[in-house]
């Protein structure tokens, strides 16, 4: 039993384990009730799928959620998405009454669309950060809640490396917005989210590509996200990924014993 009179019903829409660790933290709150998932079930060893599972949850699909939605089947108070990747529509805009809140890996209204990281580094950026903000029928566009920002390297750090600060960053961000939104039992506050740069997956593809002129040690560090093509040149029709000594440092095995393993003062 709750010790309170109200619960807030949930639908949980995410992926990676940032996301299934937000489910756990979230089950185990009072005045919270997780009506359903949506997630990347369909890729093996989904870590939210699992944790889903785990916790005795009902998994839905983008299209039997709309479809459960239309039959009554499915009603909740507030939708929150942590890095799903479908684009939201109809019954997902207009079921919740307290609106869907989304957490984008990067900072608004500055960085919309994907490939936030590796513009980031691109950018020559000293901080980065989290944004919570209300879904709309457009694509990170809806009114901003908060921007949680945290100090980078400008220059060292890779798309894998912000990667990995953001993931650690986020979770007590989402956590911090969430128990403030079922607090509240009314949508939060927010500011505009106007202008910035809306990036596509294909323009961030096509920046990959060395060309002249490039800054190639910062193109590189940019697109290092294994285990998909980083910042290439194309020998014969094949695109080659380039690396540079920073990032074979980085991943030579623990305990080489390489002379060039180890930066000396010698």
């Amino acid at each position: 039993m709750h010790k309170g009179h109200f619960s807030m019903k949930i639908l949980f829409m995410g992926r990676k384990q940032v996301s299934a660790n937000l489910l756990r933290f979230l089950t185990k709150q009072d005045h919270i009730e997780i009506v359903g998932v949506l997630t990347d079930s369909h890729l093996q060893g989904s870590p939210t799928t699992a944790a889903a599972q785990e916790l005795g949850l009902p998994l839905y699909t983008f299209d039997t959620a709309l479809e459960a939605m239309r039959e009554g089947r499915l009603k909740y108070d507030l939708g929150l998405s942590v890095l799903y990747w479908r684009k939201l529509r109809d019954e997902f805009l207009t079921v919740p009454r307290l609106g869907t809140i989304n957490f984008h890996p990067a900072l608004l209204p500055e960085y919309k669309g994907t490939g936030g990281y590796n513009i980031a580094i691109m950018d020559g950026l000293s901080e980065w950060g989290s944004t919570a903000h209300y879904i709309d029928a457009s694509i990170d566009t809806g009114e901003i809640i908060e921007v949680d920002r945290f100090p980078i390297d400008a220059a060292t750090e890779t798309a894998q490396s912000l990667e990995r600060k953001t993931m650690q960053a986020l979770e007590p961000f989402a956590q911090r917005i969430i128990g403030r939104a079922v607090e509240a039992q009314a949508k939060l506050p927010t500011t505009p989210n106007i202008g910035g740069r809306y990036v596509s997956r294909d323009e961030m593809e096509a920046m990959k590509q060395i060309r002249d002129g490039d800054d190639v040690e910062k193109k590189i560090r940019a697109f290092w996200f294994p285990p998909y093509d980083g910042a290439y040149v194309k020998i014969n029709g094949q695109k080659y990924t380039l690396i540079n000594r920073q990032l074979l440092e980085e991943i030579a095995p623990k305990g080489s014993t390489s002379l060039f393993a180890v930066k000396t003062n010698a």
